[in-house]
């Protein structure tokens, strides 16, 4: 009875090791070296000042990934349904006031009422002040726009925004967060940024092979924005035509999401989760990192759950850190800041919408 066993074991541990060797996975990883996480000390020091915040319902919704200040006082929300919500702060309640039929992400409104959202299955949407929605664009020089993640208005009224990955779309790939898995385990450096000029419907690619291209803010000079690398834990400055890129912000202790800019002309960023000691360590293996994709899920590097948020300036300088520790309120993307000093703080996958009021 032995031998049959141990033959039996034999080749189960053979097709085993065969799987975790050769069965085909969608990364081809790219080697590279992470910087070595300081975790949250110095300027991110630990607090609990998002613990203070007060939590807006959202009817069911999740997902407020980005908010924009509409024309008319209302806090206008992007949900992962594809609704887009609006939140009026004079009587407390939150509405569909539209719904892109797509995963819109980034949001951004003008002064006559109309609003642009990057939507990570639709390109770029319009939606005016009538709640009609518009796509503006989803290709750029032949090539498929499959992720818009965040965009912001030149004072031209051009519109940048990030396509984040030009490999793992969102839909393609099971979803915003299985995508952006996909591109930060390959760290293939697929991200851009993108240029649509409304006046001749062009779009053009201002900056390529980036790590994720994530969140985007234009300064208040118009000079100048800053982009967000995900995968590169990093903030990057660069001007209006691509010509001029510099680090502003590196080797941050989390994964870096949206940014937006405040009234007074810093900048708020959201960090979606703390970074992973395991996805640090198989950087420069790119062997183990497809064996890692071929094992279970639960056995891969995962997101947990920590609110961040910090307002650094437009040279990378963090002013100040808004903590959750214990992840109450986690997955945190950004802060929209209103001229009166209210912050409303935005997440991947909570159902509420967090708001800290003015001091």
């Amino acid at each position: 009875m032995l031998k049959p066993v141990l033959k039996a074991s034999a080749v189960l541990l053979g097709a085993g090791a065969l799987y975790l060797t050769l069965w085909p996975v969608p990364i081809d990883p790219q080697p590279w070296d992470a910087p070595q996480n300081q975790g949250y000390t110095g300027a991110f020091s630990p607090n609990t000042a998002l613990q203070a915040m007060d939590r807006i319902a959202l009817n069911g919704e999740f997902g407020p990934e980005d908010a924009a200040i509409g024309a008319d006082g209302r806090l206008y929300m992007a949900s992962h349904s594809g609704a887009i919500l609006a939140y009026d702060p004079a009587d407390g309640t939150v509405s569909e006031f539209a719904n892109t039929g797509g995963l819109p992400l980034g949001i951004s409104a003008t002064d006559d009422g109309v609003l642009y959202i990057a939507d990570a299955a639709k390109g770029l949407v319009q939606v005016d002040a009538a709640g009609t929605v518009t796509v503006l664009t989803n290709t750029v020089d032949g090539t498929p726009i499959d992720y818009a993640d965040d965009l912001d208005i030149a004072p031209d009224g051009s519109i940048y925004f990030t396509d984040a990955s030009t490999k793992f779309g969102a839909v393609a790939n099971g979803g915003t967060f299985p995508a952006s898995f996909l591109d930060l385990m390959e760290h293939g450096g697929h991200g851009r940024v993108l240029r649509y000029d409304p006046a001749t419907g062009q779009t053009r690619v201002i900056l390529d092979g980036l790590q994720f291209a994530n969140g985007l803010a234009i300064n208040a000079a118009g000079t100048h924005f800053l982009v967000i690398e995900t995968g590169a834990y990093a903030v990057r400055r660069v001007s209006l035509d691509g010509a001029s890129v510099e680090t502003v912000l590196e080797n941050t202790p989390s994964f870096p999401d949206n940014i937006s800019r405040a009234p007074d002309g810093t900048f708020w960023m959201g960090f979606v989760s703390p970074r992973s000691q395991q996805a640090d360590d198989l950087a420069p293996k790119p062997f183990l990192r497809k064996l890692v994709m071929r094992l279970p899920a639960a056995m891969r590097p995962k997101a947990t759950r920590y609110g961040l948020v910090a307002r650094i300036s437009e040279t990378g300088e963090v002013l100040e850190t808004l903590h959750d520790p214990d992840g109450g309120f986690a997955f945190t993307t950004g802060v929209i800041e209103t001229a009166d000093g209210t912050k409303y703080i935005t997440s991947l996958r909570e159902d509420t919408l967090g708001r800290l009021a003015a001091p």
